[in-house]
């Protein structure tokens, strides 16, 4: 009885392909891809669309490096799809593959190179598919082999795009702790071949973030000024202040208002670069002029670069005007290969300490509400990059002396006079919190502490002298990293901010402290002030966690594409430029 309910119901399969075949011939349609032609008719007496085994979909991919790291995602991938092949429809390749390959031909729009993808020629395969119709065993063989290829190169291409050729995830990197992109390419490509639903637009390859896209659109505009001969180089030791004029002028100027780069402005003459016309001299040329426009476009480039917009070029301006078109473009690769190690999305609001950029990006209902300047780590104690959730505001806080600082500045102090700590508004203390005991500070043996047997904590107490000023924002992590108040305000009006321990200092702590405790009943910024002024701790939970993110980002771009760049002040542009470009 089964077997005949199972002969009928093929029958029923048949006719349906047949019937359907006919309804597609009438329209006139021509669904041929990729050297896959033949009538409906045709592909009906092909027979079923063949299925495939786990076996061959796991030695297959294990067979080719590019596609190997993928077994894991190309196995879930035919599960999900009870092994059906994922690239073709009745026995025809599916518009998605035309998409892909077009995608890949245009890699290096996202800073990747195509050749990585183009593992396999499809062209070749899909004309030997072409010529096998006849043989059934040979097709149903091909395009099993096409198939798990193109799965095993979107797999490929998917992973670079949106998790990053050089994810710090997969080589289980230190420098970048952000929480990862968890995407799962599975589902993507899933959603690419229109089986599934997302939030993310997987099946048009757009970018998680719109300020990828905005990099993006820097890179082709840089990379179109390349062609077009690049910019010149002003000469050493260039000096012009504005009302200057000097042939280097000429130079700065298609530097910065000739958006074609001006490819012949290294043969113009540069003697003289810094002086001005003398009485008696003849005018110099209107081009030669540092006029108000040209001013104007140097203190925007000033402002772009994190520079002190004064108009003169020299120093550090005439650096950065400097570096080469090649080295800005590669600045931009990689800083879009950073948004790629950052989550699909972000929450509503949080907070974004951008490192290289000295600035606190404060984010509510996903719009930028304010920015403050920061102070960061300096080389030799940076700034880790990572991910936490804020908790606290701590008005009045203790500062606990880092033992390192025991060791190299005031142990030889204490020995001679235990005492010095009351000229330092310090204590030492036994236990924590609201458990902390005050010792006598002679009763410690200051010339044989170390780390391991100092079993007490040496404070600042609160007040102007505390390096910790008036306020800190906890989000308890391991590196004991926190955002932070400072007594030395001064240091804010430097454009290079890389001052700390590793701790982040923050321009404006009060408005940071009313605006996390906003929705926190009682808690106004007189308050917040009045409760500082008693000179004692006090710990304030903030009403719901809130994200922050330490990120480490030398290049982004406005809507428009306008590139802001700055220094690589830690090295890791360096470090890795040598993974990403090698």
């Amino acid at each position: 009885m089964s077997l005949l309910i199972r002969f009928t119901s093929l029958l029923w399969v048949l006719l349906v392909a047949v019937l359907a075949g006919a309804t597609l011939q009438s329209c006139g349609s021509n669904n041929s891809q990729s050297g896959e032609g033949g009538s409906s008719a045709a592909v009906a007496e092909l027979g079923p669309q063949p299925l495939i085994d786990s076996t061959y979909v796991i030695n297959t991919i294990r067979a080719d490096p590019n596609f190997k790291p993928h077994l894991l995602a190309a196995r879930r991938f035919y599960r999900e799809r009870q092994f059906r092949l994922g690239w073709f429809k009745d026995h025809k390749p599916v518009p998605q593959v035309e998409t892909l390959q077009g995608i890949i031909a245009k890699a290096q729009d996202e800073g990747l190179d195509p050749k990585d993808y183009q593992v396999k020629d499809f062209k070749t395969m899909f004309a030997e598919l072409d010529k096998a119709r006849p043989d059934s065993a040979r097709r149903t063989a091909l395009e099993r082999q096409i198939d798990v290829a193109l799965t095993g190169t979107y797999m490929k291409w998917a992973s670079d795009y949106y998790r990053g050729v050089a994810n710090p995830r997969d080589k289980k990197s230190t420098t970048w702790q952000v929480k990862p992109n968890k995407i799962k390419l599975h589902k993507a490509l899933l959603t690419f071949l229109g089986e599934r639903k997302s939030r993310y637009n997987y099946y048009e390859f757009a970018p998680l973030h719109p300020e990828y896209d905005q990099l993006r659109k820097a890179l082709a505009a840089y990379r179109a000024r390349e062609r077009a001969g690049g910019w010149a180089t002003l000469p050493a030791g260039t000096k012009l202040k504005p009302g200057d004029s000097s042939p280097a002028v000429e130079l700065l100027r298609k530097r910065l208002l000739d958006s074609a780069g001006g490819a012949d402005a290294n043969a113009l003459p540069v003697q003289n670069v810094s002086t001005g016309a003398g009485a008696g001299t003849t005018p110099a040329p209107v081009s030669q002029m540092y006029d108000a426009e040209l001013v104007a476009a140097v203190k925007q480039f000033q402002q772009d670069a994190g520079l002190k917009p004064d108009g003169v070029v020299a120093g550090e301006t005439l650096r950065q005007l400097n570096v080469p078109i090649g080295s800005r473009i590669d600045q931009l690769i990689l800083n879009m290969e950073r948004w790629r190690w950052l989550p699909k999305r972000f929450e509503p609001d949080y907070l974004l300490v951008n490192i290289p950029e000295y600035t606190l990006h404060v984010v509510e209902a996903n719009k930028e509400v304010f920015t403050m300047p920061v102070i960061v780590g300096k080389v030799l104690h940076e700034t880790p990059v990572f991910s936490d959730k804020l908790e606290y505001v701590v008005l009045s806080p203790y500062w606990n002396v880092p033992f390192s600082i025991i060791e190299n500045e005031l142990r030889d102090k204490l020995v001679a006079d235990p005492y010095y700590l009351d000229r330092l508004d310090m204590e030492v203390v036994k236990g924590s919190g609201r458990k902390a005991e005050v010792i006598d500070p002679s009763t410690v043996d200051w010339a044989n502490i170390t780390q391991e047997t100092f079993k007490y904590t040496l404070r600042r107490r609160p007040g102007p002298k505390n390096d910790l000023g008036d306020v800190k924002f906890i989000f308890p992590n391991s590196n004991d990293i926190y955002l932070h108040d400072t007594p030395h305000d001064e240091l804010f009006s430097q454009t290079n901010r890389s001052f700390s321990h590793g701790c982040v200092r923050v321009k404006e702590p009060i408005k940071l402290a009313t605006y996390l405790l906003r929705n926190k009943p009682g808690w106004d910024q007189q308050t917040i002030l009045d409760s500082i002024a008693t000179r004692r701790e006090k710990y304030v939970p903030v009403k719901d966690k809130l994200p922050v993110y330490l990120v480490y980002f030398t290049a982004w771009a406005d809507a428009t594409g306008h590139p802001h760049f700055r220094d690589d002040i830690y090295g890791l542009d360096k470090e890795l430029a040598r993974e990403y470009f090698d």
